[in-house]
């Protein structure tokens, strides 16, 4: 189950960063370009540190505060979620978490 959640989150952020690169890419040929809500979408759905990391190497969207107040701002959203859910598995099923 834990190897599943780990290839689901190595894939969005896989996914994220080659959605970025991409739009780089794009930007600098003039080539029609990647929504910014697509960019966020592979953020929410958790690729929020391959997203982030991946545009200020490429520095991309890096000047937008669209993008760099609200990508810490999911980051943060999440792990407060992953924090939450892993105090109710602790308190239901006790650690470590199989």
């Amino acid at each position: 189950c834990m190897k599943l959640v780990f290839i689901y989150f190595a894939a969005v952020n896989l996914l994220g960063i080659l959605v970025v690169c991409l739009d780089k890419w794009r930007a600098q040929h003039n080539r029609w370009r990647i929504r910014e809500r697509t960019l966020f979408l592979c953020s929410v759905l958790g690729g929020t540190p391959g997203v982030y990391l991946s545009m200020r190497i490429c520095r991309h969207k890096t000047l937008h505060k669209r993008f760099m107040w609200g990508l810490p701002l999911i980051f943060a959203v999440q792990l407060a979620l992953a924090g939450v859910g892993a105090y109710y598995w602790y308190t239901r099923y006790g650690f470590p978490i199989r």
